[in-house]
C-alpha cells in the first residue's frame, strides 16, 4: 500500500499547487492585467479562459475528493480519538467544499449561480484565503503529527 499512499499524497499536493496557483494567479495577475484591454477583447480573454481552466477544476475537484479522502481513511487510524485533529480535519474538509462549490459556480453556466461570476473578484478573494487557511490547517496537522490522548496512554507507577 505504500506506493498507493505515495501516489495519493501526490496527486493532493500536486492538485492544490495547480487549483490555488491557478486561482491565485487569476486574481493577483491576470484580472488586474486585463483591465487595460479593449472590452471586447477582454471578453473574449475571459471566455477562452474559463473554457479552458473549467476541464482543471472539474478534473482537480475529483482527484481532490478521492485522494483527499483515501488519505484520511488512511490517517484515521493513527488519530484514534484525537478530538484536535478530526476537528480541524473536519473544519478543512468543510472549506474545502465551499471552495469546489465557488471554483465551480465561477466556470459553470447555470443561471441560479450568476452573481457569483458577476462578483468573481470577490469570490476568488475568498478562494484564496480559504485555501490558504486550508493550507496552514494541513501543514499544522502534519507537522504535529498524531497525538495519543492521554486516556489511551499506559499509566506506569512506582510499583511497577
Amino acid at each position: 500500500m505504500l506506493w498507493l499512499d505515495i501516489v495519493s499524497r501526490i496527486t493532493h499536493i500536486s492538485t492544490a499547487i495547480v487549483l490555488i496557483g491557478g486561482t491565485a494567479f487569476t486574481l493577483l495577475v491576470l484580472i488586474p492585467a486585463t483591465r487595460l484591454m479593449s472590452a471586447e477583447s477582454h471578453d473574449l480573454l475571459a471566455a477562452e479562459i474559463k473554457n479552458r481552466w473549467k476541464r482543471f477544476v472539474h478534473i482537480g475537484v475529483t482527484l481532490f475528493l478521492v485522494s483527499g479522502f483515501y488519505n484520511y481513511i488512511r490517517a484515521m487510524g493513527l488519530h484514534k480519538g484525537d478530538g484536535l485533529y478530526h476537528g480541524l480535519m473536519g473544519a478543512k474538509m468543510l472549506m474545502a467544499f465551499v471552495v469546489f462549490f465557488l471554483a465551480a459556480a465561477l466556470v459553470g453556466r447555470s443561471s441560479a449561480l450568476q452573481r457569483i461570476r458577476t462578483n468573481r473578484v470577490f469570490w476568488l478573494r475568498v478562494m484564496v484565503s480559504m485555501a490558504t487557511i486550508i493550507v496552514i490547517i494541513s501543514g499544522y496537522l502534519k507537522v504535529r503529527g498524531t497525538n495519543v490522548p492521554m486516556s489511551n496512554t499506559p499509566v506506569i507507577t512506582a510499583t511497577e
